[in-house]
């Protein structure tokens, strides 16, 4: 039998061995470190591929945005698996999961037999984060902030209501001290918008309806990361604001419930048509896209 190696003997024997076989080889320790650095420069001069769960974001974004502006129409067929992951450069299975994503926002419907079919605009779900900021980035005529507009008041104006009907003195209060944070700001533009949201949260958090309170914060914290909903800036549109503001307080404070929806509600229209881009022309209200009229 032979005996046991000690452990320390054992690892400084095979480093000699392998000193040995370098030096038999002609390798030295300075040349083995060169050819390690120059391992890492070519490393990194390969393009790092994304990772899998990228790729798949990446790819639902470029079919979302295809779908939404119209360069694929409702009806259309998506091109077969095998073209379309290597137009994208990514494997089948990142492509599957990324039509399931857009199946999952309604944009296409998936059937054996068939393919992957575009879906008609009313079947999107548009309070998706990916389906909306993709429909007011590509908004050049602002058809969509026009909509989002009349949504938003619509929910806002309700809720104005709700809190009006029945609210605490501590709610007031908050409602008094986030106008009063308006007033404070109003000399500096970006400190002022964001007083601006905080009342309008302010409002929807009181008002106790949780799903317009959801809604509207999805499509009022989308819209104010937009450039084209902040617009222009009209010289008295501060003063304006506030004036607004004061008068949804006021209806509030005396439970004026009729006065506090329609305050809330013109504010919102009034606003966002001082802030419109005058070049693109408002649609009317009431009339979907390309229906004439009577």
């Amino acid at each position: 039998m032979q005996p046991i190696n000690n452990n320390a003997s054992h690892r400084r024997a095979q480093f000699a061995a392998q000193g040995r076989g370098c030096r038999e080889r002609g390798l030295g320790v300075d040349k083995i470190i060169r050819m390690a650095k120059d391992s890492i420069r070519a490393v990194q001069l390969i393009p790092r591929r994304l990772p899998v769960g990228r790729l798949g974001v990446s790819v639902v974004a470029e079919l979302v945005d295809l779908i939404v502006t119209g360069r694929l129409k409702e009806g259309d067929l998506l091109p077969p698996e095998a073209p379309l992951s290597e137009h994208f450069g990514v494997s089948r299975t990142v492509l599957r999961e990324s039509v399931k994503r857009l199946e999952e926002k309604g944009l296409v419907t998936v059937s054996q037999g068939r393919g992957t079919q575009v879906r008609a605009p009313g079947y999107w779900n548009m309070l998706d984060p990916v389906v909306l900021s993709a429909l007011i980035d590509n908004d050049e005529s602002l058809g969509v902030l026009d909509e989002l507009t009349v949504v938003r008041a619509s929910l806002e104006s309700a809720m104005a209501g709700a809190v009006a009907g029945s609210h605490s003195a501590d709610e007031l209060r908050r409602l008094e001290n986030a106008l009063t944070a308006m007033r404070e700001s109003e000399s500096e533009t970006d400190s002022f918008r964001q007083a601006d949201v905080i009342f309008h949260y302010a409002v929807m958090e009181i008002s106790g309806n949780r799903l317009a309170e959801n809604i509207a914060k999805q499509v009022y914290k989308r819209a104010v990361e937009s450039s084209r909903y902040q617009g222009i800036n009209p010289p008295d549109a501060v003063a304006l604001t506030l004036k607004e503001h004061e008068a949804i307080v006021k209806a509030i404070a005396r439970n004026d419930v009729a006065a506090a929806e329609k305050s809330m509600h013109d504010h919102i229209c009034g606003s966002w048509e001082r802030r419109r881009l005058s070049d693109n022309a408002p649609r009317p209200r009431g009339r979907r896209r390309g229906q004439k009229r009577q």
